[in-house]
């Protein structure tokens, strides 16, 4: 962690199975100085996620309280559920140095935009409708009715694709993690970053007065 430069705040979005949650693990294992926020929630825990690892679930009547509250940065119904991102799970790792991933959709980025304008955005893409319906039904958690619903959502989400800096195709899972390893580097090398981490570094290699 390098104290000298504010995080930077990466904004991950994607269609349901089109893969985010795999891909940003694997990221995870293989870059340093890198979190996710974790999220709150309504929606009920699906197999083995745990509270305070995958999400904060909370009942609807905290998370309408946090709302009153202005707790959070951005939040959201999707799917009849409530998600939100907690201005304390943000604004503490970024002045600390760490970069940060948050997990939401297209409305929630929309809001974090607004509010820190430097935010980047990358959108994750399955190959193609087909595969994303199959990736859906190989969870075996879903109704007919729901995927078909989920389906139809990833149409309209993915339309917003456009409105995100950086767009990641999940047909080779290892090319798609690479991807998303070599956006971070190159939003750590931009020159705003690299100059606040370099610091006293860059000031002497500056310095007229003691130039030969």
């Amino acid at each position: 962690m390098n104290p000298q430069r504010p995080g930077v705040l990466f904004m991950v979005s994607a269609p349901s199975g089109a893969g985010k949650t795999s891909l940003l693990a694997a990221l995870m294992k293989r870059s340093a100085n890198l979190a996710v926020s974790i999220s709150h929630t309504t929606r009920a825990r699906r197999g083995n996620e745990e509270n305070g690892v995958n999400y904060h679930f909370v009942d609807v009547p905290t998370f309408s309280r946090m709302v009153s509250d202005g707790a959070f940065l951005e939040h959201a119904d999707v799917f009849g559920n409530y998600y939100g991102t907690a201005l304390s799970s943000v604004e503490g790792p970024l002045a600390a140095g760490t970069d940060l991933i948050l997990e939401i959709d297209w409305q929630g980025a929309q809001q974090v935009r607004r509010l820190i304008p430097a935010a980047i955005g990358i959108f994750i893409l399955p190959p193609d409708r087909a595969t994303l319906e199959q990736r859906l039904r190989s969870r075996g958690e879903d109704r007919d009715d729901v995927i078909r619903q989920r389906l139809s959502k990833a149409v309209e989400e993915m339309s917003h694709c456009t409105e995100y800096d950086y767009l990641v195709v999940n047909d080779d899972f290892e090319r798609a993690t690479n991807d998303l390893i070599a956006i971070v580097r190159a939003e750590r090398l931009k020159r705003a970053p690299q100059a606040a981490a370099l610091g006293p570094r860059l000031s002497a290699l500056l310095d007229t007065s003691s130039a030969a």
